[in-house]
């Protein structure tokens, strides 16, 4: 929590509550859904949490913002985003079962107004959003053929719309297909801890 609060000193009192509230409800959650590994648990605001924000250092979304996060999983990148940003509607889609039971529990348990989650293949969903996210969910061409009818072509915000993801390691084959096309940043030049060494901050607009 110490983390978040160190990279973002700006929070209110009711966000950092939001925030400290993730660490008992995620315990909880993953000694029955194995929704990290039993050990990252411990690293859970690291690892997670603030490795989820560091799109909230590549931008600042304006209020009404649509953001649809693709392959949720337990809630990452979404819930933190939807904590820090609470005039953006955030959608969380999984197509496991499980995990979006767990992700509405944490919504419901935060009281966030801002976030739904829904299970389903992320190219069913109906509707226009601004921004997909994603974290580590699927390579960067997947992504782009599930999300790219449905990147609104109205600009909101001082970036152009389209894919904002989470990445790891060595991308350049995953990205040579859009090479001209990629903005690639990387996460340490936000956040000091080696862990983020390793990370990538992946924008493709659309």
């Amino acid at each position: 929590m110490n983390l978040v609060e160190q990279y973002f000193p700006d929070l209110t009192d009711a966000q950092k509550f939001l925030f400290s509230r993730l660490g008992p409800i995620y315990t909880e959650w993953n000694s029955k859904v194995n929704l990290v590994s039993r050990t990252d648990i411990e690293n859970l605001y690291e690892r997670h949490i603030l490795h989820s924000l560091a799109i909230a250092k590549f931008i600042k979304f304006k209020p009404g913002t649509l953001i649809l996060d693709i392959g949720t999983g337990g809630g990452f990148p979404g819930i933190p985003l939807a904590i820090l940003f609470p005039e953006v509607s955030f959608t969380l889609v999984d197509s496991i079962g499980k995990k979006i039971k767990v992700v509405e529990d944490v919504i419901q348990q935060l009281g966030l107004k801002n976030a739904v989650a829904i299970c389903e293949r992320a190219e069913k969903l109906p509707g226009e959003f601004d921004y997909v996210v994603s974290r580590a969910t699927a390579p960067i061409g997947d992504l782009y053929k599930w999300s790219r009818m449905k990147i609104s072509r109205k600009q909101k915000n001082a970036i152009p719309n389209g894919i904002i993801c989470l990445k790891g390691g060595d991308l350049v084959a995953e990205l040579q297909p859009f090479k001209g096309r990629v903005e690639v940043v990387n996460v340490s030049d936000y956040f000091k801890e080696d862990y983020f060494l390793t990370k990538q901050v992946v924008f493709l607009a659309i």
